[in-house]
């Protein structure tokens, strides 16, 4: 292994005594950092290139990088790069074209300048538009790594009440973004919604709507050819179990979600109007 693709698996950063206990000699990190392959951004600290920037710019502003500009430290889902850095100043002054949080309550990582878990989800659930904090979150609270009933009691009082209703929409798992992402959707508009429903003769689908529509969402594997021949045999299932079975891909759940949604309540509007035929 190369020591991009071994920082790569580590947010992109990693201690000298981590780098050597991996087998990368003094001479080869010396070697890389030559080269421009790694960047050291402070004594025993070496980082790759593009992390290198945000992190020296935090060390620099004695800061800790936050909100979405942390979620690669702790490997948290995103569903896009932050067009701005995200630092916490505490009583400082931040450089211009930075998004300013309020000060940290946590501990701190442990040896970057990063906020810890707790501030950095607390700052994207008040900063952040829902979605973008949604995802933050169910990657952490889903994995074990902080709970919701903690969150809740550190965003108190009305000021924080559109932080905690972003908390209500996080599901017990979750095998995607787009999973995430289209539960809330679906739920935002009134649907009766179950997750991860065992159907005889198709298997675990994503959802089941008004307990007649089945909606799959399908990342990139979805279009691999094995797995194109193994949906397309789910979905005659689907039919001849008697439902009604609708899949959107990626582009249909980020960006165009209203249109989604439209398109699984035309079908269960059709259905009310025996469009279908009786089930």
């Amino acid at each position: 292994m190369d020591i991009e693709t071994f920082l790569g698996a580590r947010a992109g950063v990693a201690r000298a005594s981590t780098l050597r206990e991996a087998g990368f000699s003094r001479t080869s990190l010396d070697k890389a950092l030559a080269a421009g392959r790694i960047v050291r951004i402070r004594r025993g600290i070496y980082s790759a290139p593009r992390e290198a920037g945000v992190l020296a710019l935090a060390l620099q502003h004695n800061a800790l990088l936050t909100c979405l500009s942390a979620a690669p430290t702790y490997r948290l889902w995103t569903l896009h790069e932050p067009s701005s850095v995200h630092l916490s100043p505490g009583h400082r002054r931040t450089p211009p074209g930075t998004l300013t949080h309020g000060r940290c309550l946590h501990p701190s990582h442990s040896w970057l300048p990063v906020a810890g878990l707790a501030d950095v989800l607390i700052h994207a659930l008040r900063c952040l538009p829902e979605v973008e904090s949604l995802v933050m979150v169910q990657c952490a609270a889903q994995s074990g790594d902080i709970s919701l009933d903690f969150l809740r009691r550190k965003l108190p009082g009305n000021r924080n009440a559109r932080a905690r209703s972003v908390l209500d929409y996080v599901i017990p798992r979750a095998d995607s973004i787009l999973e995430v992402l289209a539960d809330y959707h679906f739920r935002r508009a009134g649907l009766h919604v179950r997750r991860h429903v065992e159907l005889p003769g198709v298997g675990e689908v994503d959802f089941l709507i008004e307990e007649c529509v089945v909606v799959e969402t399908d990342g990139d594997t979805h279009l691999e050819p094995g797995q194109v021949k193994r949906d397309r045999k789910r979905n005659n299932a689907t039919l001849i179990g008697g439902r009604l079975g609708l899949r959107f891909g990626y582009d249909d759940v980020v960006y165009h979600p209203e249109r989604m949604v439209g398109q699984v309540l035309a079908v269960l509007e059709q259905a009310r109007q025996g469009a279908f035929g009786a089930r």
